[in-house]
């Protein structure tokens, strides 16, 4: 698995409509857990062209941004040059893999981790989650985005692939639609594993319930248009039972004073 291998397909997406209803409820469900006020110190984990992170910069906080590719990371650069001096201030650019975290940052040297989109191109999570946990201040929080793997034959049924739709049901992965073999997690099974290293989970959304079978290049509609969607989308990402079909699951997860009771919130 490697996201490496779609890359250029994800840029030529960047600004569809799937891409821009994931990144905007991402960031909607995380100013609840995130006030502007104080400044907190944030990891962004596979920053890619800066999206989240940026939006964190512009509100204040300050954000370090790790990648492995020099081309995603080049656009990021390119976005910084278009915002205020002292937003781009308060960003820092890391070139370097997922698989490095726990070597390139002090421990604990972070109260916001984003790991979004990226847990689904490592066959086996459990290092980058240890590493996570390890570089994240107690009373931290950390940020997920996986692919739902409780409702991973959701897409390929609606569009009547019936062939992918009856193995989906059985198993964990999946081709993407940057056409690259990628691993789901299942709720449970992630609070579980949050859990046991000390990071039970605080809330969890759905995103894209509404909008996953839409066609990779589908453009923005209009503004009114694209307003319904995203408060369609919002309100389905955090009421059951639709949060619970949704293609993308987004976990809020807390890291605990050591000794603290480590139940997850669900």
């Amino acid at each position: 698995m490697g996201f490496s291998a779609g890359e250029a397909e994800w840029r030529a997406r960047l600004g569809t409509l799937r891409q821009v209803v994931r990144q905007e409820l991402v960031s909607r469900q995380l100013a609840a857990h995130l006030p502007d006020l104080p400044p907190r110190r944030v990891l962004d984990v596979g920053c890619g062209q800066g999206t989240q992170a940026l939006q964190l910069a512009r509100r204040g906080h300050m954000v370090t941004g790790l990648d492995a590719s020099p081309r995603l990371l080049d656009d990021f650069r390119a976005a910084l040059a278009e915002v205020p001096v002292e937003v781009g201030d308060r960003v820092r650019l890391v070139e370097g893999d997922a698989e490095r975290l726990a070597d390139l940052f002090a421990p604990s040297g972070f109260d916001v981790v984003l790991c979004q989109g990226v847990l689904m191109y490592f066959a086996d999570p459990g290092p980058l989650l240890d590493a996570v946990g390890r570089v994240l201040a107690p009373g931290g929080i950390v940020s997920l985005l996986v692919r739902n793997g409780d409702a991973l034959a959701m897409r390929p049924g609606l569009l009547a692939d019936w062939e992918d739709a009856e193995q989906a049901f059985e198993g964990d992965s999946y081709r993407n639609r940057i056409g690259v073999r990628a691993r789901a997690d299942r709720l449970e099974e992630l609070a579980a594993a949050l859990a046991r290293r000390a990071m039970p989970v605080r809330q969890w959304y759905g995103v894209r319930v509404f909008t996953d079978t839409a066609a990779s290049d589908a453009a923005l509609p209009d503004a009114a248009t694209l307003d319904a969607v995203l408060r369609c989308e919002e309100r389905a990402g955090r009421t059951d039972p639709y949060r619970r079909v949704a293609a993308l699951l987004h976990v809020i997860a807390e890291r605990r004073e050591p000794g603290h009771d480590p139940s997850d919130g669900l």
